[in-house]
């Protein structure tokens, strides 16, 4: 055999080992495949909900023995047209997207390109503080910590962020902005660590701390906006950040996208490191899998739920942060529409793996900017797009349902203890 054959050979080898570590893995099918499949067959469901929503549709089967024709084919259209608004409120029309395109190569106007991705801008926008709320609570869930309290660290950390933002004058943004942010951040992090501390001290159940926190922030959110934080005009919105605290725009207006999208990754990608890289990381994780075995193993498991706690309440505090300092620009009300809330969802569809939390951010952020346009363009309520991502839910957190549907076998995922500890799954 030739000097290059063997090197052919060699090569061969080595990817069919690459691509065996990559797929041929016992358990990848259900911890990939599985979410693939409830998005799927969740959407599936949908489109047998929306024409039921349709007062056209439920008219024109009224009449099916008269016109049957006429009542598939308007029920075909409906779901057809509610899943292209859907698509087109998401990532954009692709007509006007190539018109724009073609516009701008002939006169270098930039308007109509701006308009035409918008829809993706914007989807992109919500994505932000999915991902980093999403996180916070896969990091408690890898701690085996349950931390249903994401919602009232983001509203703290965006507490503190605009008043850092609005209050200190003068400084340059290099300055002005990371404290906003570091502010977010510590703010988020006490918040959490309260119950984290109360669960490690006398054993308090974090779910019923974090649930009473949420409230405790709800109502100083209210105190704070209606009293020490008001405008001067006493409208329960504080007053705006300085231009200096802003999270800077990739583009201008009308789309609203930030560079926190870009921070909101590299957060995903150093909380990967941390989990899977660093020693502490591999203590939280075997505080998850077994507690008791990690005490035996040396583990100070009081320290690390206060820590994991702490972390996560940095993360939602900063999910909170990158809200107002860049898009908001002020804290009002009820500023967050379920961000935190809708991160357990995440965590849950995400496998608590950082890259299946920005994956399901990713598709909760565009099902929520499609979701106006499909109201207005198709008629289809906003609200059966929570009913998409509710079944979704269920069919993740319940993968019995999809296996007895599709009649997909069980396979156990294994863990190996390697070089940076418990390979993620």
């Amino acid at each position: 055999m030739s000097e290059n054959e063997q090197a052919k050979e060699s090569n061969t080898e080595e990817q069919r080992s690459l691509l065996k570590r990559l797929f041929m893995r016992k358990g990848l099918a259900s911890t990939l495949g599985l979410p693939l499949v409830a998005v799927f067959t969740a959407l599936l469901i949908g489109a047998i909900i929306i024409p039921l929503s349709s007062t056209d549709v439920l008219s024109a089967w009224g009449n099916f023995g008269q016109d049957p024709l006429g009542a598939i084919t308007i029920t075909l259209t409906t779901i057809w047209r509610a899943y292209v608004a859907l698509f087109e409120g998401s990532f954009g029309v692709p007509g006007d997207i190539i018109a724009a395109f073609q516009t701008f190569f002939q006169s270098g106007e930039t308007s109509d390109l701006l308009n035409a991705f918008r829809p993706l801008g914007e989807s992109l926008t919500i994505t932000t503080p999915y991902i980093f709320a999403g996180l916070a609570v896969a990091l408690g869930f890898r701690a085996g910590l349950f931390n249903i309290g994401a919602e009232g660290q983001l509203f703290i950390g965006g507490l503190a962020s605009v008043y850092v933002g609005y209050s200190i004058q003068g400084l340059p943004w290099i300055i002005h902005l990371p404290l906003a942010l570091l502010a977010g951040i510590l703010a988020g992090a006490l918040w959490g660590a309260i119950p984290g501390y109360l669960k490690a001290r006398t054993g308090a159940h974090e779910v019923i701390n974090t649930i009473m926190m949420n409230y405790v922030a709800f109502r100083l959110t209210d105190f704070l906006l209606q009293g020490p934080m008001a405008r001067p005009d006493n409208l329960p919105i504080t007053p705006e950040v300085q231009t200096s605290a802003y999270l800077p725009s990739l583009f201008a207006r009308p789309i609203r996208l930030h560079w926190g999208f870009f921070l909101a990754l590299g957060f995903a990608f150093l909380v990967y490191w941390f989990l899977w890289r660093t020693t502490i990381g591999l203590e939280i994780r075997m505080v998850g899998a077994n507690p008791h075995a990690a005490r035996y193993a040396g583990v100070r498991i009081a320290p690390i739920m206060v820590l994991t706690m702490a972390l996560s309440g940095a993360l939602a505090g900063l999910a909170g942060a990158s809200q107002v300092l860049g898009v908001d620009h002020r804290m009002v009300r009820a500023f967050s529409s379920g961000y935190g809330f809708d991160s357990i969802a995440l965590a849950l569809l995400g496998n608590s793996h950082p890259l299946g939390v920005v994956l399901a951010s990713l598709l909760f952020g565009f099902l929520r900017g499609g979701a106006a346009r499909m109201q207005s363009v198709a008629d289809v309520p906003v609200e059966i797009i929570r009913v998409v991502q509710g079944i979704v839910i269920i069919f993740v957190a319940a993968p019995e349902i999809i296996r007895a549907i599709y009649r997909w076998k069980e396979s156990r995922p294994t863990e190996q203890i390697g070089e940076g500890g418990l390979t993620p799954p």
